[in-house]
């Protein structure tokens, strides 16, 4: 432990986060020290926090949650790379949404709901691309 020396233990403990009022707790992966209560998160531990916030946001802001992107994608019959391509974002944007990693924009968010009730818009977008 770096404010005691004593011995921290890998494990998961609860985690709540908050934003613009509202707050969302989630299983937090680390090394914790029992005696000072001190932790230390590795880059994958911090991505596990980092997946909540972009959750959290999404719920405030009215966006996608990465598996709304995901099931919306699929139910297109595409790609990763190619709904990157046709509905913006570059080639491993829609990677990056479904993983949490990166939060949808509005932008994006609006062309999937509009897709998403109206799929042959797609053909629009991929005329759009062509033509480019």
């Amino acid at each position: 432990c770096p404010e005691t020396g004593a011995p921290m233990e890998r494990g998961v403990q609860p985690m709540t986060i908050t934003y613009k009022g509202q707050s969302l707790t989630f299983d937090m992966p680390g090394w914790y020290c029992a005696a000072s209560g001190e932790s230390v998160h590795s880059g994958e531990d911090m991505k596990v926090s980092d997946r909540a916030l972009n959750r959290l946001k999404a719920q405030v802001e009215g966006l996608l949650m990465p598996e709304e992107v995901r099931r919306i994608r699929k139910r297109l019959r595409l790609t990763q790379k190619r709904a990157g391509q046709l509905i913006g974002g570059g080639p491993n944007a829609f990677q990056k949404y479904e993983s949490g990693d990166v939060l949808v924009s509005h932008a994006i968010t609006s062309a999937l709901v509009l897709l998403d009730r109206d799929p042959d818009g797609l053909s629009v977008l991929k005329e759009r691309t062509a033509a480019a």
